[in-house]
């Protein structure tokens, strides 16, 4: 952990804080809190407002009202109080990488080292040490312009790391890398931290990432906060069926009064993949059947609605036939 960071103060604290442009409200009232060292995952769709909480984290967008704070510092208030991104101890991977086009890959990353008070020699080899983690150590040599967008995405990530901000922000971080990289990736951000203590907000639509690598995900609708909780919270409680939605596959039934599944009782309950299997006293037919490899997701049209089934291995029945099932487990939805 920081030898300056005092773990009893959160790290970011946003207090009704409304953020938009041209005076036309984005976010709406957000209170939220991120802990010295804990991930937080802002997860939503495209236009929700993710980027926009990042930006006025980072001190690029100004909020409309409301109060933010770092570190217990007030830094933005929606009126006067305003402190500018160079004097935030923040580091930002941008959705669009945002590289410095004059500069290599090794000294984009030397940079923010030697601005630390750094020594030449050292920041160096702690700017070849980060890039050889991060798997682009032969492009130190390269500009942006001869990289890829998984390179570059990398590059700012590396960049954004070699700060040792209190706060770092990662927009979309592994929008452009294949599984096998995105899980290295992640790997080493989660080892940062720890070594660190620095906090970070990951906004992303990528459900599996942010149940992956946050210790809370905060699901974000049209600018406001729908729910917050840890990934499995959100994942096995959700307060609504968007939320359910929102993170991964969820089939709705509908639920006899009784909470018994006989058709027409009316209530809704959420099933998650893995709270149901194949074979049981229930009836259904097969109307689609996907193989992953590990596992195969199988769809039954039931008298209660569409139920999504996981099974490890492969496919045990085919499209078109009859299936019976087994509920294990669900979780009421309101209504």
């Amino acid at each position: 952990m920081r030898a300056d960071a005092d773990a009893s103060v959160p790290a970011v604290e946003a207090t009704g804080l409304t953020i938009g442009y041209d005076r036309r409200p984005v976010v709406h009232g957000l209170d939220l809190t991120v802990g010295v060292g804990e991930t937080v995952a802002i997860l939503g769709p495209s236009g929700s407002g993710k980027s926009t909480i990042l930006a006025a984290v980072a001190g690029f967008q100004a909020p409309l009202s409301g109060e933010l704070r770092l570190a217990g510092r007030l830094v933005a208030d929606g009126r006067a109080i305003a402190v500018p991104p160079e004097a935030r101890s923040v580091g930002m991977v941008f959705q669009g990488d945002a590289l410095w086009p004059h500069m290599t890959v090794l000294e984009t990353v030397i940079y923010p080292i030697r601005r630390r008070g750094v020594g030449p020699v050292d920041a160096i080899r702690k700017a070849r040490a980060l890039l050889d983690r991060l798997g682009i150590a032969a492009l130190a040599d390269r500009p942006p312009a001869q990289l890829s967008g998984g390179e570059r995405q990398r590059t700012g990530l590396a960049r954004a790391l070699a700060r040792e901000a209190a706060v770092i922000l990662l927009d979309e971080p592994t929008a452009h890398l294949d599984a096998a990289l995105k899980t290295t990736l992640q790997v080493e951000m989660a080892e940062h931290c720890r070594r660190t203590g620095a906090a970070v907000i990951l906004a992303t639509h990528d459900v599996s990432e942010a149940l992956a690598i946050a210790d809370r995900v905060a699901l974000v609708r049209d600018g406001r906060l729908v729910q917050v909780g840890s990934p499995l919270e959100v994942y096995d409680r959700p307060v609504e069926s968007w939320a359910a939605a929102m993170t991964g596959i969820a089939s709705v039934l509908t639920a006899g009064a009784d909470e018994s599944l006989e058709p027409g009782g009316g209530g809704s309950i959420l099933v998650r993949p893995a709270w149901a299997t194949l074979g049981g006293a229930r009836e259904g037919s097969v109307s689609a059947v996907r193989f992953f490899g590990s596992h195969t997701d199988t769809t039954l049209e039931t008298p209660f609605g569409r139920l999504v089934i996981r099974s490890l291995g492969g496919p045990s029945v085919s499209v078109g036939e009859p299936a019976t099932w087994t509920l294990h487990r669900w979780w009421p939805l309101p209504g």
